[in-house]
């Protein structure tokens, strides 16, 4: 059966077309122009950065789904095919900006500067987190669907309140973005969240990566609406974008995150990808889509597609892309070596990062859990 492209839907904003070539935006886009005039201020360098940073992510993807093959990983979440959206809208953050991510935005941790290797030590079951998110203002993954949301809504309350938006001033000025998938738009905690960001009108991006699978479940039967409406039905300004066009993801949300400083508040991203692998290392994906389907998306790869404008306007050569590869190929060695190097901490370690000061309570319940752990035998011991 032929399958349809839900980017040729009127008032999805598309700037790249599959094949590569710029193209102006629908009529029916909200300020469609305006957008495409952004998107055309991202010059040559800009794009190769982007192509770059798209390419290593699938790179880093890659190595860690042989990792958990290997049984070096416990569980991986797949990021292939939503490069453009993450690598697009990641490219738009300023830095006092914060993401509240879920956990398959390997992209967007990498744009943000977070060496990718530290996203292992959940996966391996080596730490409940394994980076400290202050320095690149990334909080770390949270593997309850749509639960951070709220954390990000509440976060970007917080900026609002302490005067960080809507001063005028580039350097205070700061907003929030958090992503999450189609299926998190049927929990209930996105929808709280996005009644509170409305109602105190939060300096927030959802960005919802609607990636057309809810592990097993298409998103024909989680919504009777396109997912871009649900924002509006909250009193949040909306845009629906084609996932896999880097300009695109881009411009809309750069537009979004500026709205966000300005003070005017919250605004609702649908971005219609695809997720080329499984939903995770323990799903196949086999038992319940087509081969055509896959097909039919895999000649939409949002890589191949900024390939194809940057050779054909002279900004990617075979040079430039030899150094990419030889990039890929040091960072996944990297990974590779850092994941085998990675033992569990003590026990005890969940105890230091809970509260910002020792107290009482919290030295007691260390003490009992040193004894229980203490009153298991040791098999090595041999008692």
């Amino acid at each position: 059966m032929p399958w349809s492209d839900p980017c040729d839907v009127p008032g999805t904003l598309r700037l790249l077309t599959p094949q590569g070539e710029r193209v102006a935006p629908d009529p029916a886009v909200p300020n469609g122009e305006a957008l495409a005039s952004l998107a055309a201020t991202l010059d040559a360098e800009r794009l190769l950065a982007m192509y770059a940073d798209m390419s290593l992510t699938r790179a880093f993807d890659r190595e860690a789904t042989s990792l958990q093959r290997q049984g070096e990983l416990g569980l991986w979440p797949e990021s292939r095919g939503q490069e453009a959206a993450q690598i697009g809208s990641a490219h738009a953050l300023a830095p006092r900006d914060y993401v509240f991510p879920s956990y398959r935005e390997h992209g967007v941790a990498h744009v943000r500067g977070l060496p990718v290797r530290e996203l292992l030590h959940l996966f391996r079951g080596t730490q409940h987190g394994g980076w400290d998110p202050a320095p690149h203002n990334f909080h770390l993954y949270t593997l309850v669907i749509g639960s951070h949301t709220l954390h990000a809504t509440g976060y970007a309350m917080g900026i609002q309140r302490d005067g960080d938006v809507g001063t005028g001033d580039p350097a205070r000025d700061r907003a929030v973005i958090t992503y999450f998938g189609d299926g998190a738009t049927a929990q209930g905690d996105v929808n709280e969240a996005l009644v509170f960001a409305a109602t105190t009108n939060a300096p927030v991006v959802f960005f919802c990566q609607n990636n057309q699978w809810a592990i097993s479940a298409p998103s024909t039967v989680q919504s009777a609406v396109p997912l871009v409406e649900r924002g509006g039905g909250f009193g949040v300004p909306s845009i629906r974008v084609d996932g896999n066009d880097v300009l695109a993801c881009y411009a809309a949300t750069a537009t979004a995150l500026q709205r966000a400083r300005r003070g005017e508040g919250p605004t609702f991203i649908e971005a219609v990808t695809y997720r080329m692998g499984a939903h995770t290392t323990s799903d196949d994906p086999t038992r319940y889509r087509m081969r055509e389907e896959e097909e039919h998306w895999g000649q939409r790869d949002p890589i191949a597609r900024l390939a194809a404008l940057l050779r054909a306007e002279g900004v990617l050569d075979d040079e430039a892309q030899a150094r990419i590869d030889a990039e890929a190929a040091e960072l996944t060695a990297g990974v590779r070596t850092y994941c085998r190097s990675l033992t569990p901490p003590a026990p005890e370690s969940m105890f230091d990062h809970v509260y910002a000061e020792p107290h009482q309570r919290l030295d007691a319940e260390r003490s009992w859990f040193r004894d229980y752990q203490s009153s298991f035998l040791d098999a090595t011991a041999g008692r």
